[in-house]
């Protein structure tokens, strides 16, 4: 199933008017299933687990069932008020209030990347690229300086009342002058679970999503180097976009071979591929959950996707390429499967404007 959180829209354009409702796409995602109406209409009662996503997400195989059935329904009668077209709906998140978000740098060329960016003079850094493709990674100095990333999923927890959907505008954050997007994906948790083996840490996946985690890198740069953060480099309003679609995970058979693209205006600026993790969602569940019980409706980001050899895919964000984003940019984020999340910047004055869906 293709989820998400919405909003109808009244004939004037606004949706605020509206609760939150949780549906499914169909149709080729031009169609949206209101799935709590086609259930009570099928069983002549409101279900708990159809009530929100995190509802939804608490209710397990339970909430799955009855959410296929609830779909199966709406697609076979087509009863009147239950299905809608996707341009007459405003796109939440798919989890608008995740429990927690925890965010990974899982992609070693993005971590090798930023640690030549951030650590070492640009000079040394263009040396240790040719020293990389001369000897090897192994024989340059980012390698080294680099070995508490190769020893366990490292992580940063953000604000999860900060989280913005398909379309929204995105402010740039008044104190920045270095906006960056940072093109990942991520998972949503369906069950709790403590001390979860890597084996078994893939049911407790309910499914995959779109994350763009929007970086101020000019302050992150500033708080990292007092050894904390990163902070006010990455919470601000909006900072946090998660979208348009929550794909459950047996949609996706095989998570780790899926192409991933980012675009600016329309340009493709950077690529990447889920094959390029080193550091899997299966891995990161197990660490996490040492000692620490894990909930349902907590969020794992992937860390900024790029490709598992080095060459002309390098760079990967504005970071590594020395470019950031501008008011009036649109930035499109396109994982295969998944879908396309499209967010469109704005300056901090104008941080109430909507872009669309």
């Amino acid at each position: 199933m293709r989820l998400i959180t919405f909003r109808r829209r009244s004939p004037d354009g606004a949706a605020e008017e509206f609760q939150e409702e949780i549906g499914a796409l169909t149709d080729g995602d031009t169609q949206v299933i209101r799935l709590q109406a086609a259930e009570q209409l099928r069983r002549g009662q409101l279900h708990p687990h159809l009530a929100s996503m995190i509802a939804f997400l608490e209710g397990g195989a339970a909430a799955r069932e009855a959410a296929q059935a609830a779909l199966d329904f709406a697609v076979t009668r087509r009863p009147e008020g239950v299905m809608l077209d996707r341009t007459s709906v405003e796109l939440l998140s798919p989890v608008p209030r995740p429990e927690s978000i925890r965010d990974f740098m899982s992609f070693e060329q993005h971590s090798i990347n930023c640690l030549r960016r951030l650590s070492m003079p640009r000079w040394r850094g263009v040396l240790d690229e040719w020293v990389e493709d001369t000897f090897g990674r192994k024989s340059t100095l980012a390698y080294r300086m680099n070995r508490a990333w190769y020893e366990r999923p490292l992580y940063y927890k953000g604000n999860r009342r900060s989280v913005v959907g398909n379309g929204a505008a995105v402010a740039i954050p008044s104190f920045t002058q270095r906006l960056d997007w940072e093109l990942e994906w991520g998972i949503f948790l369906c069950k709790a679970g403590r001390d979860i083996p890597k084996e078994k840490a893939r049911e407790y996946i309910c499914g995959y999503t779109i994350f763009n985690d929007f970086s101020a890198r000019d302050i992150q740069a500033k708080e990292m180097a007092g050894r904390l953060g990163p902070a006010k480099g990455k919470d601000f309003d909006g900072g946090n976009a998660i979208g348009p679609v929550l794909v459950t995970a047996d949609e996706i058979p095989d998570p780790y071979n899926l192409a991933m693209h980012a675009r600016i205006n329309s340009e493709e600026v950077s690529y990447g591929h889920t094959s390029g993790m080193r550091w899997s969602f299966e891995e990161m569940i197990a660490y996490v959950s040492r000692s620490e019980t894990l909930y349902p409706g907590e969020f794992f980001g992937s860390g900024t996707g790029t490709v598992p050899e080095s060459g002309k895919n390098r760079r990967c964000c504005g970071l590594e390429m020395g470019r950031y984003l501008k008011p009036g940019d649109k930035v499109e984020l396109e994982v295969d499967r998944v879908g396309t999340l499209t967010n469109f910047v704005v300056a901090p004055e104008s941080r109430n404007a909507s872009g669309g869906t």
